[in-house]
Order: C-alpha cells, then structure tokens, then sequence
C-alpha cells in the first residue's frame, strides 16, 4: 500500500494546481457565458452584419480545438506585438470556446420561448429591448441552464490544455511531481482521481440542478 502514502504526500503538492484549475475555469465560464448570450442576441438581429460576425466568431470557436486556439494566442501574439501571460491568453481560449458553445445553447433557449410569450412582451407596451430583458431573456435562461452547466464540466476538464502553454494547473503540477518522481502511473492515476471526483461534484450538483429546474418546469 505505499501507493496510499505516496498519494497523502503528493496530494498536499497538487492542491494549488487544482485551485488554479477552478480558478481558471471559473474566470472563463464568467467571460464566456456572457459572451455566448452577446453572441446568440447577435445571430437573432435584423442587421445581417452582426449576424455574420457572430457566425464567424461561433464558427472558429466551435471549429478550432481549445489546444488550437491556446496555441495560436500564445505563440502568435507576440509577433503583433502583443504580449500576453500564460494565464490570460488560458482564459480568452477558453472562455472563447465556451461562449461558441453557450451561443447555441442560448440559441435554443430563446427559439424554445413560446411565441405567444415574444408577441405579449411586444404588445405590452415594453420596448423591443425591455421585453427581451423582462419575459423573454429569463424563460431562455431557465431553459438553457441544464446544458450550460454540463458544458461547465467540460470546460475544468479542458482547463487541462493549458499545461501546454505552462500555467501551473493541476496537470502542470503532476507534470513536476512525476517528473521528479519517475512515478508516472501513479502521479496520474492520483491526478485522474481528483479530476474524476471534482467533476463528479460538478455532474451531481448539475442533476440536482435539473431536478429543481423540471419542477418549476412543470
């Protein structure tokens, strides 16, 4: 059982790698949600201009891998002159990637709002834009809450890739320690298993989610 008491030991060694993974997560999940609400209220507006650029931004973000675009930040950049942390250019990739994919989500909350519902919200006697923001924005994000909170799960598992460009995330610290160690099986089966519970977290607080979410649903 020494596996168990080289795990006690390293475990303290990948907490802060595992507190920049949440970090990270969380700084592109509260960019890119945003972001993928601007985008799909883009794609729904008369003028084809703004409908064409968020099909292009939509487009690369969904198209490109989130390794793609890490790398194309990182290294690419700096031949414009413009020169960003390890860190940051993680949390544009991939709060870039995930506004791509909350876009549609959106998309198809705000297609699921009855259309009596849009037509009331303009015979009221709401603007355009207070009527969006008042009866039919909340509906949509009711509807678009669950698969938002899944595309969450995957976004701390794709926090992962920015080992590749050296922020010291969890994969980063069990990089180091195996490194060290020569240990490698162990060090990231350890690694599979923190990320393996947090997202297993991640997944029950997502159902217990749904759950509350279908009774008021109902």
């Amino acid at each position: 059982m020494s596996f168990l008491n080289d795990w006690i030991a390293w475990l303290p060694q990948l907490g802060p790698g595992v507190a920049i993974s949440l970090q990270l997560t969380g700084m592109a999940l509260f960019f890119g949600f945003p972001f993928g609400l601007l985008l799909a209220a883009m794609a729904e507006s008369r003028l084809a201009t703004l409908r064409w650029i968020s099909f292009l931004i939509v487009e690369v973000g969904r198209g490109l891998p989130a390794l793609v675009l890490l790398y194309l930040l990182y290294f690419s950049l700096p031949d414009m002159g413009v020169i960003l942390t390890s860190m940051t250019t993680a949390v544009i990739a991939l709060s870039w990637n995930a506004g791509a994919y909350a876009s549609e989500y959106f998309r198809a909350g705000l297609s699921a709002v009855p259309r009596g519902q849009k037509e009331a919200a303009l015979t009221s006697g709401f603007s355009r834009w207070t009527g969006f923001r008042l009866v039919i924005l909340p509906q949509a994000l009711r509807i678009s809450t669950p698969p938002l909170a899944g595309l969450a799960v995957l976004v701390f598992q794709g926090s992962a890739l920015a080992f590749v460009i050296a922020v010291p995330e969890l994969m980063s610290k069990a990089y180091e320690i195996s490194s060290m160690t020569f240990r490698y099986l162990s060090v990231f089966s350890l690694t599979a298993i923190v990320y393996g519970l947090i997202t297993w977290l991640f997944l029950a607080l997502v159902k217990l989610l749904e759950v509350r979410l279908s009774r008021h649903l109902v």
